[in-house]
């Protein structure tokens, strides 16, 4: 199902983005409508890592409370953060 959308600016800048749209071949509803779904798009990516993220700490949460957690001190997590990091700049490089 498709809408429409309304929306009020004054002359000058309609005249302008009239003028822009139709020297790129288009009008402006075109670009009104390719610059809206651009937006719903970029939304749809945000939704998608919300629940992507969402989904992570759930499964995290999961083994905590069924005790497959494993914990480490500051100095392990430091010290294994800065091997991976290694290996990420090592394969970089090549």
């Amino acid at each position: 199902m498709e809408t429409r959308i309304q929306f009020r600016v004054d002359e000058e800048t309609k005249r302008l983005a009239q003028k822009m749209a139709e020297s790129q071949g288009r009008t402006i509803s075109d670009a009104c409508r390719e610059f809206t779904e651009q937006l719903a798009d970029q939304q749809r990516k945000v939704l998608s890592q919300d629940a992507w993220l969402t989904e992570q700490v759930n499964q995290a949460f999961e083994k905590l409370e069924s005790g497959k957690a494993e914990f480490v001190d500051q100095k392990t997590a430091k010290d294994e953060m800065a091997k991976r990091k290694a290996n990420i700049r090592h394969r970089g490089n090549h």
